[in-house]
């Protein structure tokens, strides 16, 4: 007769998986994986027809530069550089045009309004609110997506991006997340919201959460303008003019490289708290190099994801700009709303390194990052509709007469990188985690970094007498 055994509880069963899981590290499966794959590519090359085994060696001469430990870095931070350059230089035109032409077209529109007899409360919230609002928003957040989500897809399109994949999977994995991570931070850079979604390829959701809580760190094409305009004026206009624009250049670089660090540290910080686990093996398909589909390039960037965007963008902005405009002109005694917030948020901000007026503009920009600078404006020069500045000469003035040092531009600089994600972004990690627990920590996350770095930095700066 066979002894019958008595049911084993659940605590058991787990500690024996736990003992089998910890006998075979990853490095054991990802060697069983290697020899897999080693043993697959003997095969292949033996029944390789001529013409498809010189495409096999061209493509492993290529991944041999490509994802080499000496060349596969600088030629990851090069194209980088690239992508960037041509997206901030090439929608300065095409920004400068639809700007002037939606700026046109609101003359227009104050001219039909008077010409209705319309209150001036109405052309207030309608022409001067939500459509100049709008019309910023477009002006600056379309042009740079349209570019850099093409020039994305045209990496992803051609083969690269799995490249890019396979060079970060050993620092994600150090960190205790996956290398796919890596894709889903590049695309943030053009929009936190597309960077989010793009998350879905990601399959462990343990890691899947992680690259959702933690895409906000990396600063998207709403946030460069701030960065780049507030750097050249307290950073490269440090200098002479040969050197400005590159030093201006290397701080932009630096808080990127300070973006992607930020990523690295929080992604292990959760991986040993709220998300602990250890990071999935990455097997990943390396495919051909092939021409990119210039059809598919446009239909994937264009329709899927820079007009998805905008359009979300946009339901969401035009609240916000009615809103913005009833607190820039309706007054409390003699000061408008937003001053009234601002000098009740002052003695907050001043902690930080800031003042009620930046904190406010912040607040606000919740709508969109791209409207913060254009709020500030507004608030400092009390016009009760979004500002534009004429030079940045003209700028400078205008933050100096009220106040800025070269402290209070870092810490701007530092919560415009980490400070919480956009309205849009924040709906899309509510879609896509279909928990307000985790859009909640997605706010918390980058928030309290931002706070906590401005604060020991305007602490440590008031000790040592810098200001």
């Amino acid at each position: 007769m066979c002894a019958m055994t008595s049911p084993r509880s659940l605590s058991e069963v787990w500690s024996e998986a736990e003992v089998v899981r910890k006998s075979f590290p990853h490095s054991f499966s990802d060697q069983i994986v290697t020899d897999i794959y080693g043993n697959v590519e003997q095969i292949t090359k033996q029944v390789l027809s001529k013409k498809e085994s010189k495409r096999y060696i061209f493509d492993q001469r290529v991944d041999d530069v490509v994802t080499s430990k000496w060349f596969g870095y600088p030629l990851m931070l090069l194209l980088l550089v690239i992508v960037f350059w041509l997206t901030m230089t090439g929608a300065n035109l095409p920004s400068r045009l639809l700007s002037s032409g939606l700026f046109a077209f609101q003359d227009q529109l104050t001219l039909w309004f008077q010409w209705i007899g319309a209150p001036a409360w109405v052309h207030g919230i309608l022409v001067l609110g939500v459509y100049r609002t709008l019309a910023w928003v477009i002006a600056v957040m379309l042009p740079p997506m349209a570019i850099f989500f093409p020039l994305f897809t045209l990496l992803e399109d051609s083969g690269y991006l799995p490249r890019i994949a396979f060079n970060l999977d050993h620092i994600f994995k150090r960190s205790k997340a996956c290398g796919k991570q890596s894709l889903t931070m590049c695309m943030g850079f053009g929009c936190n919201a597309a960077g989010v979604t793009s998350c879905r390829i990601i399959d462990s959701p343990r890691e899947r959460l992680i690259a959702i809580l933690t895409n906000n760190f990396v600063p998207c094409n709403g946030r460069f303008p701030t960065l780049i305009v507030i750097s050249s004026i307290f950073i490269g206009g440090a200098f002479a003019a040969p050197y400005s624009g590159l030093v201006n250049a290397l701080a932009i670089t630096g808080l990127i490289l300070l973006g992607i660090g930020a990523t690295l540290l929080v992604s292990w910080l959760l991986s040993l708290t709220i998300l602990k686990g250890e990071p999935s093996s990455l097997v990943l398909e390396l495919p051909s190099y092939r021409r990119p589909q210039i059809g598919a390039v446009i239909y994937r960037s264009i329709i899927d994801r820079t007009l998805f965007v905008l359009r979300r963008a946009i339901i969401i902005t035009a609240p916000a700009g009615a809103l913005i405009w009833v607190l820039g002109n309706i007054h409390m005694g003699q000061e408008s709303m937003i001053a009234y917030l601002a000098h009740y948020l002052n003695p907050f901000g001043q902690l930080f390194g800031l003042d009620g007026f930046i904190v406010m503009a912040f607040i606000l920009g919740i709508a969109a990052n791209e409207i913060v600078l254009p709020i500030l404006l507004m608030s400092y020069l009390s016009t009760g509709y979004l500002q534009d500045f004429a030079s940045l000469d003209a700028l400078r003035t205008v933050l100096v007469s009220n106040g800025w040092t070269w402290l209070t531009a870092i810490n701007v600089l530092l919560f415009t990188l980490f400070h919480w994600p956009c309205s849009t972004t924040l709906l899309t990690t509510n879609k896509e985690t279909g928990s307000k627990k985790w859009v909640l920590l997605s706010f918390a996350l980058p928030t309290l970094t931002g706070l906590t770095v401005c604060f020991l930095l305007t602490q440590g700066a008031r000790f040592l007498g810098l200001v």
